[in-house]
């Protein structure tokens, strides 16, 4: 009886140097990507709205007018 012998390191990913490198580098530009569009919905939905209605007190102003 003989045993068959079936040769899977094309397939595994630490023998294959090529294969491994390049997920590897697909994987690091998709975490960039994802990082980078991540940063710019945080940046939009915090985004400044507008100037606000502020009281300022007459006696603080450029040209001040008391009571």
């Amino acid at each position: 009886m003989q045993q068959e012998f079936i040769d899977n390191k094309h397939k595994d990913f630490t023998h294959n140097w090529v294969s491994s490198s390049r997920f590897l580098f697909f994987c690091q530009v998709f975490l960039l990507v994802a990082f980078i569009l991540g940063g710019c919905y945080g940046l939009y939905a915090n985004r400044y709205k507008g100037k606000p209605e502020v009281a300022v007190p007459e006696s603080t102003q450029y040209n001040p007018q008391y009571k």
